[in-house]
């Protein structure tokens, strides 16, 4: 699923488990588009979802545990609630969708809390 080349083969020491195909680049547009302006901690967010998913098997993972991941990850800087700030419409899926990755099952859930 992951491996650490970018799109033009070379590892990229700030993103060593990016999909295949990801680009740094691509997912600033994505974030741009979706109202965001990438900072460090934006980039450390999506760094911390490729490396958990390419550690987890992806069908295994659930929203719960991505999130307790998260929540410990980012614990010294407030955990979830900065994690909030980041990405107000909800870390975990525009997280992922910056990260190249499929959100788990019920992270986009409307009706269990996730923001729209």
């Amino acid at each position: 699923m992951t491996d650490s080349r970018g799109s033009d083969g070379a590892t990229s020491p700030d993103f060593p488990y990016a999909p295949t195909g990801w680009t740094r680049d691509s997912a600033a547009n994505s974030a741009i588009a979706a109202g965001l302006i990438p900072l460090a901690d934006h980039w450390a967010m999506v760094s911390a979802l490729q490396e958990f998913f390419s550690r987890h098997d992806a069908p295994s993972i659930n929203s719960r545990g991505l999130h307790d991941a998260l929540e410990e990850r980012f614990h010294s800087r407030g955990g979830m609630k900065y994690l909030y700030s980041l990405f107000p419409g909800g870390p975990i899926t525009q997280g992922c969708l910056l990260a190249g990755i499929e959100p788990p099952a019920g992270s986009s859930d409307a009706g269990f809390g996730s923001v729209q």
